[in-house]
């Protein structure tokens, strides 16, 4: 059944750690110009991702079972703050996938998502820099109804809450 209102019933959120996925990498890489739904990845390009390499400020972030630990703490526990229902979540080494169902758009949800996540990291003393650990940005996919958040949830291999 269709959900006719213009709010999402969830959102798959996906969003990548610092330095795991540089344009010019390659598996192709999405910039503001090129996220049309359907639309080609820009293509590999060894000069630009060495240049991208060399602008990095540390090496990049590949997420320990402790630092895996410290993000799925603060990924449940902005969901419980701000009363969003986290349905599904999965911390990978070098990227985050959830799916939740939330009253703000989806764009402030990473956010709030990527900021508790942060602060959680330097609680715990896994992320002493100043910059974020975080690729800017992140991806976002509307989920209408419950048939397509059941498949979000399983397709990701997320763990279901």
């Amino acid at each position: 059944m269709w959900n006719n209102t213009d709010i999402p019933l969830a959102y798959i959120i996906t969003f990548r750690t610092y330095g795991t996925w540089l344009h010019g990498d390659g598996r192709g890489s999405i910039d503001r110009f090129h996220n049309l739904y359907g639309s080609p990845r820009i293509a590999s390009n060894t000069n630009w991702h060495a240049f991208n390499e060399k602008s990095l400020k540390t090496k990049p972030l590949v997420l320990d079972a402790g630092q895996r630990k410290s993000v799925e703490l603060a990924v449940s526990e902005t969901c419980r703050i701000r009363n969003w229902s986290l349905r599904a979540s999965n911390v990978r080494t070098n990227h985050v996938h959830v799916v939740l169902t939330a009253d703000t758009l989806p764009e402030r949800t990473v956010n709030a998502l990527k900021a508790n996540a942060t602060r959680q990291l330097r609680t715990d003393g896994h992320w002493p820099h100043c910059f974020s650990p975080w690729a800017d940005k992140g991806s976002n996919r509307l989920l209408w109804n419950e048939e397509s958040v059941c498949p979000g949830c399983r397709v990701r291999t997320l763990r279901p809450r």
